[in-house]
């Protein structure tokens, strides 16, 4: 579902952003409107204030209050680090006031609490599941990432929701700042939280599978070891058994997060199985992030009903019922 609710940042380079920050009368304006807008938070004070940047506009101050930083359903006042991590960066916010002295020039005071307020009024709360939206990554948890779905609300989004492959944590597959396409796996309608999923964007077996052929060696990164072969991801949804030929298994446990150059034997779709043979693998740096091969994106689809990981026949059904 497209939004004009962006995550933070997204709206901050934009030409209507800037027709809005780059002079009092676009201040003044917003104002009027109540439109939401972007700045960067330069630093907090003592009082837990930040103090937003307008590059264009030295002249003047902006002040968003401790009491304004953070909308909650419930309320509540906001934390102390949920303040001071927007220092560096985009906030989200709207335009309260707007008060010129003499003595202290301008100052245009802010509230992101009433930026998020609407935000979950007009769209998170329209959310359901099966829903495809856009999402910034804000923090990785060894249980999963914190996404931001609109106007700095976050969303958890589980480490096994990131992908069909699996992986350890979910810095193997994001990084904080992304911008990712996410869909919307459960609305708690209580609390108001969202949770999100992946794993669904990313393509079916047989999507996958389908960009590999029996007799090509390709690279991909070894996930796990075990008693019987070592799992190496081929893609984020595609994963196959290799075995471990003329090496010592306890070097193959060091390879974990690493390259490595497979060769693949057989792709059997009845059993969602790809047969590998490792050749070799690198023990320099880990492997690189890999890009997000999307399936489905949220600028195509904005929603889907179920999806169906498995391929046609085989012995057991991986899928995804939202409705």
């Amino acid at each position: 579902m497209e939004s004009t609710y962006l995550p933070e940042g997204q709206l901050l380079t934009t030409n209507r952003n800037r027709e809005y920050t780059s002079s009092l009368q676009g201040l003044e304006r917003a104002l009027e409107t109540g439109v939401i807008i972007e700045g960067t938070a330069l630093l907090c004070d003592a009082d837990f204030n930040l103090h937003i940047d307008f590059p264009s506009l030295p002249g003047v101050r902006g002040i968003l209050p401790r009491s304004e930083a953070v909308w909650s359903r419930e309320g509540e006042p906001p934390k102390d680090i949920a303040i001071l991590t927007r220092v560096g960066k985009a906030v989200a916010c709207k335009v309260t006031g707007v008060e010129q002295r003499e003595d202290t020039g301008t100052t245009v005071y802010l509230s992101r609490r009433l930026a998020q307020a609407e935000c979950a009024a007009n769209y998170l709360e329209g959310l359901i599941p099966g829903d495809i939206i856009r999402a910034r990554v804000t923090h990785l948890e060894s249980f999963g990432a914190f996404v931001d779905v609109g106007c700095g609300i976050p969303s958890l989004l589980s480490v096994d929701s990131i992908s069909i492959s699996r992986i350890s944590h979910p810095r193997d597959r994001l990084y904080n700042g992304q911008v990712i396409w996410c869909v919307v796996k459960s609305v708690d309608r209580e609390t108001g939280r969202i949770f999100v999923s992946t794993r669904e964007l990313l393509g079916t077996w047989e999507q996958n599978a389908a960009r590999f052929t029996p007799g090509q060696t390709v690279a991909g990164t070894v996930r796990s070891v075990e008693d019987y072969g070592v799992f190496v991801e081929l893609a984020p949804n595609l994963a196959g058994l290799a075995e471990v030929r003329d090496c010592d298994r306890n070097a193959v446990h060091a390879l974990v997060g690493r390259t490595a150059a497979v060769f693949i034997k057989s792709i059997i779709p009845e059993r969602m199985k790809v047969k590998l043979v490792l050749i070799d693998a690198y023990r320099g740096e880990p492997a690189p992030l890999p890009r997000l091969p999307y399936f489905i994106r949220g600028d195509e689809v904005t929603h889907i009903d179920r999806w169906v990981y498995s391929p046609p026949g085989a012995k057991k059904r991986v899928e995804t019922i939202f409705s």
